[in-house]
């Protein structure tokens, strides 16, 4: 099985490359530079969707692999009555047939400085500010955020694990998970891309 990864984050990739391998043998791996849509620092659930699975799909045609996996990183804005935006790994998987699995990591709290300086466009992406709140250059292709917030106890790379395995539940457990379970990849992103229209 050829699996088409859209990301040449070392972090993505490994996490990919670790959850795949422990669920099937004879598997091979493409990592691509894909190009999205969307921001570098996607906001809100929609735009974090649209980013996960144009990488997944992109990166699958790219190559013609059995499976394009894509992961984005979001922040979404939590609903009332709680505040502020949640940090999420979302993962999607999508097969030559064009069905698509989604997975979710854990949310964690983003630090109110890091989104007031989004919002307020003084930087284009979450990563660009931690460098200069924790001195780590490349943070996001190190330990991450949350890494840095939890003096490493989790890290971005557990974060990407989470959301790969989640993806992959439905395609492991056939016999309680039908086709209809799954997405059609295309009608969703065009759903999405239309609802991030009337949104905007």
């Amino acid at each position: 099985m050829l699996v088409a990864i859209g990301s040449e984050n070392p972090v993505k990739v490994k996490a990919i490359q670790n959850v795949f391998e422990y669920f099937f043998d004879e598997i091979a791996f493409k990592s691509l530079k894909i190009s999205t849509s969307v921001e570098p620092q996607p906001m809100g659930l929609e735009e974090t969707l649209i980013g996960a699975i144009e990488r997944a799909l992109y990166s699958l045609r790219e190559i013609k692999a059995d499976l394009g996996v894509g992961i984005e990183a979001g922040l979404i804005k939590a609903t009332e009555p709680l505040k502020g935006f949640l940090n999420q790994q979302i993962c999607a998987i999508v097969d030559s047939k064009g069905f698509l699995t989604l997975g979710f990591s854990q949310p964690f709290q983003t630090p109110p400085q890091v989104v007031e300086g989004l919002l307020s466009l003084k930087a284009r992406e979450m990563e660009e500010i931690l460098e200069d709140i924790t001195g780590i250059k490349g943070i996001g292709e190190k330990e991450g955020a949350i890494g840095y917030l939890t003096n490493k106890l989790i890290t971005r790379y557990d974060l990407c694990m989470q959301a790969v395995a989640s993806a992959l539940i439905p395609r492991l457990n056939r016999l309680l998970y039908s086709s209809s379970e799954m997405y059609n990849a295309m009608e969703l992103l065009k759903w999405l891309k239309e609802k991030r229209g009337c949104n905007s």
